[in-house]
């Protein structure tokens, strides 16, 4: 298998100019090329006029030794690599024990079903619902203002990455090609193919609801168990003869104990009560630095004609995106944060008392409204206190904040720009239709974030209309508050991937503060596997030794 790169191609190609182009690229007849497969399709947007199509395919051809030596110097045709996932081992009967994983979203999700693939038949322990009851609680907080703290946009089967936009990319450095791998379990679950070759695959909350529960059968036909509504409140550590802690067990709030030596802590952001009880038991975790500010709404055609040109509107391309970042004179990093085309802002708080915002897309990105967070960087320097826990401390302020803002009701507070950047309250809508649910509270902004963050937002807009004609419009309309970029908790963890002080502890995903979207912390939900595999099946020879020795009877 040999793969070419960088072959362009009009926007409007019919399909078998790609085959053509391959074999005049190539100089080869049409019986030497066996077959080709796409392996990644990005288009090319400098000239706008003139937008190219640029693909990366997969080629089966009759002497490839003899090709890839008339073309040894060329750079873009080479060798396809390797990408087949090998697992780490396979488990034996009798097990030992079997793994607990704490947490469904993606990180669980593919912790547990690489466990479960390599026969180790683990138990998911997640403290909200099935997906689809889910989905139900979350409506409603959108239509009823009614929160259910166990059940929402954070907590139940999927994780928070079910209502998002589902994006599957990630600037992860990936050797192994194990993205590969979350991009083909997600196709086997019911993802559409073109996931596995368009340069920015995503999916969309609907489809992501029907393969969660896929993958979650696939878990429990091999052997696995899923218990929702399952909240983990306590951990069992126990101390070693040489001095080292090592898990034993979880403690249900149900007050069951379930015993295991491995436990996967697949911990979502947001998992606060979590996170504190872990740090009164001593689990070692370190503050981290992560990102506040605001989500902001614009015509979905207003980006598509500035990122698209003449383009815009073409079904191969789809809504368009933006990525900015303004380095902004007070010193802080301002920069768009999960960017929504055509999507909508969705209530994503978790805890009573606080308003939450996030941004969500359905596969055909076909919503009136763009939205992206943006937000300004922050560290731990920035944080009320001391300790690990504090940038929940400054979460809660924020969130509360919003909250009293917005009415005290779940609304949201909002402001159009050109308020915004005047510096008055906002007191009707213009020509831009918020989208959150369950409402927003037109206001003032300015005491919605710390004074830094405002300055530096202020500043960033009209820099970011240089680059999209449009973004600073006096009527996009900004909505407070966006707080759970990422983690603002680190579990911290060696190169075995467990607890730096208690052995078979496992933090893993985007809760530990080790990925930061769902195809990262799918990554990282493998990886954390195979170290559990590892050790699992060491444990376990060295058990199985024990009980054929010499005069042992089983």
């Amino acid at each position: 298998m040999l793969r070419l790169t960088e072959l362009k191609l009009p926007l409007d190609h019919p399909p078998a100019a790609l085959r053509a182009a391959i074999l005049q690229r190539l100089q080869l007849t049409d019986d030497a090329l066996a077959g080709f497969s796409i392996f990644k399709r990005s288009h090319d947007a400098r000239k706008k006029h003139a937008l190219l199509l640029v693909y990366t395919v997969d080629l089966e051809v009759r002497n490839e030794a003899a090709l890839l030596q008339k073309f040894r110097n060329d750079r873009h045709l080479t060798p396809a690599p390797d990408m087949a996932y090998r697992f780490a081992g396979h488990a034996q009967e009798p097990l030992v024990e079997r793994p607990i994983v704490v947490g469904f979203g993606p990180c669980g999700i593919f912790a547990a079903l690489v466990l479960a693939q390599m026969g180790f038949k683990p138990i998911v322990l997640e403290r909200g619902k099935a997906v689809r009851e889910r989905t139900h609680d979350t409506w409603g907080l959108w239509r009823k203002h009614v929160l259910n703290p166990e059940s929402n946009v954070q907590f139940g089967e999927g994780g928070a990455g079910t209502f998002s936009d589902g994006k599957l990319y990630s600037q992860i450095k990936d050797p192994r090609y194990l993205g590969r791998k979350v991009l083909t379990e997600f196709v086997k679950a019911g993802a559409p193919e073109e996931i596995l070759y368009v340069s920015k695959p995503h999916i969309g909350t609907f489809r992501l609801v029907g393969m969660v529960e896929a993958m979650r059968h696939e878990i429990e036909a091999l052997g696995g168990e899923i218990r929702f509504e399952q909240r983990v409140t306590d951990v069992l550590i126990e101390d070693g003869a040489d001095g080292t802690k090592r898990i034993v067990g979880v403690v249900l709030a149900s007050g069951e104990i379930l015993k295991s030596r491995h436990a996967v802590l697949a911990l979502g952001h947001s998992a606060r009560d979590t996170f504190e009880m872990l740090h009164a038991r001593g689990v070692t975790m370190e503050a981290k630095p992560f990102s506040i500010g605001v989500r902001i709404e614009h015509p979905q055609s207003l980006i598509d004609k500035a990122r698209l040109g003449p383009n815009a509107g073409n079904p191969l391309l789809g809504a368009a995106d933006y990525k900015l970042v303004h380095h902004a004179r007070n010193g802080r990093a301002v920069y768009s944060f999960c960017m929504c085309p055509g999507g909508t802002v969705v209530a994503a708080t978790s805890e009573p008392g606080c308003v939450v915002t996030n941004g969500m897309s359905q596969y055909s990105r076909n919503e009136r409204n763009a939205n992206a967070g943006i937000v300004v960087g922050i560290t731990p320097e920035d944080f009320p206190g001391d300790g690990p826990l504090a940038g929940i401390e400054l979460q809660r302020e924020l969130e509360a904040r919003a909250f009293e803002l917005g009415g005290g009701n779940y609304d949201a507070p909002g402001q159009l720009v050109g308020d915004f950047l005047e510096g008055r309250p906002s007191t009707r809508l213009g020509s831009v239709e918020p989208s959150y649910k369950p409402g927003v509270h037109l206001t003032d902004l300015a005491t919605a974030l710390p004074d830094y963050a405002i300055e530096a937002i202020r500043e960033a807009l009209p820099a970011f209309d240089q680059q999209i004609k449009g973004f600073a419009m006096k009527d996009a309309v900004l909505t407070g508050v966006e707080t759970r970029t990422s983690s603002p908790v680190r579990i911290t963890r060696g190169d075995d991937f467990q607890s730096a002080n208690v052995k078979g502890l496992y933090p893993a995903g985007e809760g530990a503060g080790y990925a930061g979207g769902i195809l990262s912390a799918g990554v990282d939900g493998i990886k954390v596997a195979e170290a559990v595999a590892r050790d699992m099946l060491g444990l376990q020879a060295a058990e199985s030794g024990a009980r054929s020795g010499p005069g042992c009877d089983y």
